[in-house]
């Protein structure tokens, strides 16, 4: 496996290891060259709320679904799903990521929207 990813991983699940311990819901993020996910992640493991370019309606109001437009509207969906549920605080789980570009972008649009984390 490539080192930069089994560093990623390791950063992760040092991460998760913490969040388990104070039993907090986290928002997760995963991110590929052309796509980016979202997810809200209950303390027991179970998704509650999900956002990502691969969804057919997002799809079509993107032209580009690798950039930093897409992580902005994806931030701002999940939130607005997530606070439709009834969830104000969460977590940020970054999964590893260094937080610029992509990530940085999904996180303050979901902030904007009105999570705090």
């Amino acid at each position: 496996m490539n080192i930069k990813k089994i560093s990623r991983i390791r950063r992760a699940t040092k991460f998760r290891r913490n969040l388990q311990k104070f039993k907090i819901i986290r928002l997760s993020i995963h991110r590929t060259s052309r796509h980016i996910y979202a997810q809200i992640i209950s303390v027991n493991n179970k998704i509650l709320v999900t956002a990502s370019t691969l969804e057919k309606k997002i799809k079509q109001k993107l032209i580009y679904t690798g950039n930093i437009k897409a992580a902005i509207f994806i931030g701002k969906k999940i939130a607005n799903r997530t606070i439709k549920k009834g969830i104000l605080s969460i977590s940020f789980d970054r999964s590893g990521f260094k937080y610029h570009g992509r990530i940085k972008a999904l996180a303050e649009a979901a902030r904007q929207t009105g999570l705090k984390f």
